[in-house]
């Protein structure tokens, strides 16, 4: 066992916590979205008496996107807080180096610790902390 390689992960795992944290507030950014939706939807925006009226289905538009731009954005988070403990706990490596890939696409955070984590992750000394990776038995 090496002791560089066991801070290298537990670094990672920490970096994992805080970008989880980061993703999931700015998850919470299309909100706006959603509240502007529901007053289109509800009708308490001002209106003037000359122009036509604002259609609803504009405000129905704003608050599903804004729910599933959320739920996704919370989802990702979700899933680099469980890479993270799985980093810490050294379990699961595949599943660690699956989220570093998609981690890649959020710039620039997500990008630059996905791509330290896939470089640790297919380290030999690292792969051995992780142990064995045996298929589960055949059943006939």
């Amino acid at each position: 066992m090496n002791n560089e390689d066991i801070k290298n992960l537990e670094l990672l795992s920490i970096f994992h916590y805080v970008v989880g944290g980061v993703t999931a507030l700015f998850s919470c950014i299309p909100l706006m979205h959603v509240a502007m939706g529901l007053a289109m939807i509800y009708g308490k925006f001002p209106q003037s008496n000359s122009g036509p009226q604002m259609p609803a289905f504009l405000g129905w538009i704003f608050v599903i996107m804004g729910s599933i731009i959320i739920l996704l954005g919370w989802s990702m988070a979700i899933c680099i807080l469980i890479a993270g403990k799985k980093l810490k706990h050294r379990k699961h490596r595949i599943y660690c180096m699956v989220v570093a890939g998609i981690e890649c696409m959020f710039m620039p955070l997500g990008t630059i610790l996905g791509i330290f984590t896939l470089i640790a992750l297919n380290k030999d000394s690292i792969k051995a902390l992780f142990g064995p990776q045996t298929p589960p038995p055949l059943t006939n």
